[in-house]
């Protein structure tokens, strides 16, 4: 497949990075170094920092005690991950701790090897990690199938709510998932009413908090929900079930340590690549998540601030995550919190989400919060010792059932994935996490093949034309059957493939390449299309070209802007057409590849003049933005590099056979109105007069003002124009100008032009004529009622022209009025009544999207009763409550229509 190539023409834009005040940076790239060395604390991180605290030290007790680990363990990881992690981390906001995804893997180690040894394997996978993060090697995690990554996780969840759910029934957990399910029946036989009432307390707690209402419950939902449902278990528990199972943490001078690993070499290494296989992928997906939310919340935040308090200073910008720091920084929190006897350590969905929406702003909230839990292990083991074990239990089996996210599973069910999560999941569960990966892995590339050797090729006829529809991915394993279908068919006769699909590899493009020579040169004729009918064709000299043609907007933004997305900038391409000719459309198949874009003719749509055309994103690096003459050179430039070859025999007709416009268009000289985009027109479709405030003198009003005179006087009597149309649009500068005008402003040259607005003025502001609207609403303000006004007073001031007037009796002419929101970018066009100075000064029929070669292109219907409707079922708009009307507005009617998308 081609791609799409920037070329950089200047030296100094290849060496230089984007500034930093640009805001220009890759994803996930490295963040800049901080100014200055201090480590400042704002209040919203130490109230942030405070609120992670609260809900780490339940979690990280009750993964403890899902892991059968010495408790004190997971409080030393979420010590330092908070602190370690934090400091060292590459993403500032993701708070880091024992990991969830590592219950089962650690449980499974500690069984096998013991505590010291599964210490040992913890510093391993730290060292890895150290060695993948400082080779670069976090992205390529990334690459691992969304499916096979959520199903593990899933798969781990539905293991670790296996495990304790025994633990709040009152029993102990088994050693695998399978034998936790079978022992359940058994578990239930022998139930003790205390843990299960405990257990269920504290999961109502966590179900019901978040959603506790009125004013109270705003109050209270302040405390995390994680901590209100153990503090109330607990409570509950010290009067009602004094001789429940409870946390027993031993004393730090009993606390074990690690000790050199001892057992099969092979085994050791698995259990490493395990553990840094689990928690490499948790930390970075919870990474990429943190930053997903950061960059939510400061949207949220730029809305608020500017609807409530735009002077506001916003707050500062979080750093986006450096995915190779992030790895190296859990690394060391890893080998640190091993040799110190802790659990083995990532990043937390849980945490890290509640210190984002808690305002977290940078790293000093997640160092806090570690140290926090650091001063709550030394000084609160009173307190925690009388937490029950139930209640501990069943917060982590919360935590596990969140694990299996219905989100994911609709996202791979959409992108038919889901077999690899449930395959991925089931090896999990049976078999354990290394084992579920691979089996996930194995079903993901069996499930690729059969994609990729699933194509369908059928042949039909069609009134002697024969059609080939190839369905599914070219490869060579459907050459054969390729070749076979294309043989059946007769030589020299006519033939459409349409081909669906994404992928056409060397061999299959060959064979299809071939029998279209064969085909053409028998005198046949074939044509290729993408599965809407999309026409693809052979790309022009220009294929490489990251610009299309016929689109200096869009080519505008492709050399200002290289970093900004393709989609966002092919939202500016809809309007380019051929005057004579096809739009371009995206090349695919035999002699192109891409996607197939469907036909979209020009307004002056006849012959095929297909060329291709590929867009594909780059880099993300954005070059300085040129000014002045660079800026014109460069366009000027990229005109003769791209556009010019395929334009250049369009140009040339029109060069040898002169313009035949079938338009005058007046409109504003301001640079926000593109009048070939906002008309969908070419070269030769349009002859526009551009001034400020896309004004009219009327005939004889002064010398010096006959240029639009002339131009109207040339359109109309020897280009024989068939319509003329004046186009106002919001934010005129010009009106503004108008509505701020005094009798003491200076006379220059502006004014003297701005005046033969101040009919448009007095207009406005007379009682005689009717306020305009805009489907069914008054206009915003005074200047848009005044932008509005003025284009029906300049068709007036049309009319009073005499080759205007001649023409208009002759019937050979139209006018109309049109106005364009240049926010919202849309378009507004005035009744035909009114646009033809027959009706009142409103529009008040929709215009329908209609037949182009219809006569009538607007289909409007003047409406007798100017002040209501009739019937509304036979008109498309509806008229504004009367009541509503302005004083200045007697009759309260009309409106101008929005045109249809």
């Amino acid at each position: 497949m081609s791609a799409c190539v920037r070329i950089r023409h200047d030296h100094t834009a290849r060496s230089s990075p984007p500034s930093r005040a640009s805001g220009i940076k890759r994803p996930h790239s490295p963040p800049p170094p901080r100014r200055g060395g201090r480590f400042r604390i704002a209040g919203v991180d130490l109230s942030a920092s405070i609120t992670v605290f609260l809900i780490a030290v339940p979690m990280s007790l009750g993964l403890a005690v899902a892991m059968d680990a010495p408790l004190e363990a997971g409080l030393i990881a979420a010590a330092v991950g908070g602190i370690v992690a934090g400091l060292l981390g590459g993403t500032p906001l993701q708070v880091s701790g024992p990991s969830a995804g590592l219950t089962v893997v650690t449980a499974e180690l500690i069984q096998i090897y013991g505590w010291r040894t599964t210490c040992a394997i913890t510093i391993g996978a730290g060292l890895l990690q150290i060695l993948l993060g400082s080779l670069r090697a976090a992205r390529g995690a990334l690459a691992v199938s969304p499916a096979i990554v959520h199903g593990t996780l899933a798969g781990i969840g539905v293991a670790i709510a296996l495990a304790q759910l025994h633990i709040v029934l009152g029993g102990s957990p088994l050693s695998s998932a399978a034998a936790n399910a079978l022992a359940l029946p058994e578990q239930l036989g022998r139930l003790s009413p205390a843990a299960p009432l405990i257990g269920a307390l504290t999961i109502a707690v966590l179900v019901v908090w978040p959603r506790l209402p009125g004013r109270i419950g705003r109050a209270v939902r302040r405390l995390p929900a994680a901590l209100a449902s153990v503090a109330i278990a607990t409570a509950v528990a010290a009067v009602a079930a004094p001789g429940i199972a409870r946390v027993d943490l031993p004393s730090w001078r009993s606390h074990a340590l690690p000790e050199l690993p001892q057992g099969p070499v092979l085994a050791l290494a698995t259990a490493v690549f395990t553990v840094l296989l689990v928690a490499s992928l948790e930390s970075l997906l919870a990474a990429v998540a943190v930053d997903k939310l950061t960059a939510g919340r400061a949207g949220g935040r730029t809305a608020d601030s500017a609807a409530t308090a735009p002077a506001t200073p916003a707050a500062p910008p979080v750093q986006r995550s450096d995915l190779d720091r992030e790895l190296r920084g859990q690394g060391i929190a890893n080998v640190l919190s091993g040799l110190l006897g802790g659990l083995a350590v990532s990043g937390g969905a849980v945490r890290s989400s509640a210190n984002v929406r808690a305002g977290a702003t940078g790293r000093a909230a997640t160092v806090l919060h570690g140290v926090w839990v650091l001063l709550a292990a030394g000084l609160l083991v009173t307190a925690l010792e009388w937490i029950p074990l139930a209640a501990l239990a069943a917060l982590v089996m919360v935590v596990g059932f969140q694990m299996v996210s219905f989100a994911h599973i609709r996202n791979v069910h959409r992108h038919r994935e889901f077999l690899v999560y449930g395959a991925t999941i089931t090896g999990v569960v049976l078999f354990g996490v290394l084992e579920g990966v691979a089996i996930g892995i194995a079903v993901a590339v069996a499930v690729a093949l059969h994609r990729l050797a699933r194509t369908r090729i059928t042949v039909t006829d069609q009134n002697g034309q024969h059609l080939v529809v190839v369905r599914g991915q070219l490869t060579f394993l459907a050459v054969p059957r390729l070749s076979r279908a294309l043989g059946q068919l007769p030589r020299g006769g006519d033939a459409v493939v349409e081909l669906d699909g994404f992928f056409m590899d060397h061999a299959a493009y060959e064979t299809i390449q071939h029998w279209s020579d064969a085909q053409t040169a028998q005198g046949g004729r074939v044509v290729f299309t993408g599965r809407s009918g999309g026409r693809i064709a052979e790309p022009a000299s220009a294929a490489h070209s990251c610009c299309r043609p016929w689109t200096p907007w869009r080519n505008h933004h492709c050399h200002d802007q290289p970093g900004r997305p393709v989609d966002a900038r092919r939202a500016a391409d809809t309007w380019a057409a051929f005057p004579s000719g096809e739009h371009p459309t995206a090349d695919q198949g035999p002699t192109g590849s891409g996607r197939a874009e469907a036909d979209a003719p020009g307004p002056n749509a006849a012959t095929a003049g297909p060329t291709g055309r590929l867009d594909t994103p780059g880099d993300g690096a954005a070059a300085p933005r040129r000014t002045g003459a660079h800026r014109l050179a460069s366009g000027l430039s990229s005109f003769q590099r791209n556009t010019a070859p395929l334009v250049r025999d369009e140009l040339a007709r029109l060069a040898r056979e002169g313009q035949r416009p079938s338009q005058l268009f007046i409109t504003c000289a301001d640079s926000r109105l593109v009048t070939s985009m906002i008309t969908a027109s070419g070269p030769g479709d349009l002859f526009t007069v551009r001034n400020v405030g896309n004004l009219v003198p009327p005939p004889g009003a002064e010398a010096g003002d006959d240029s639009v005179g002339a131009a109207i006087e040339y359109a109309v009597d020897v280009l024989k124009v068939e319509s003329i149309t004046v186009c106002g649009h919001s934010g005129c500068g010009a009106m503004q100008a108008l509505m701020s005008t005094r009798p003491d402003t200076p006379q220059t040259s502006l004014w003297r032009w701005l005046r033969h607005g101040l009919p448009s003025l007095e207009r406005m502001r007379s009682r005689h004529h009717a306020w305009a609207r805009i489907s069914g609403r008054l206009p915003a303000d005074e200047v848009e009622q005044l932008c509005l006004t003025n284009v029906v007073q300049q068709l007036d001031h049309l009319r009073a022209h005499e080759s205007v007037a001649r023409r208009l009796a002759e019937g050979a002419l139209q006018l109309h009025g049109m106005y364009f929101h240049v926010g919202e970018a849309q378009a507004y066009l005035l009744a035909e009544g009114a646009s033809a100075g027959s009706g009142i000064d409103e529009v008040f029929d929709r215009v329908g999207p209609g037949d182009p070669n219809h006569a009538h292109p607007y289909d409007i219907t003047e409406l007798s009763d100017p002040t209501s409707l009739s019937d509304p079922g036979d008109h498309a708009a509806v008229s504004a409550p009367t009541a509503a009307a302005d004083p200045a507005d007697p009759s309260g009617s009309g409106e101008l229509e929005r045109t249809s998308a």
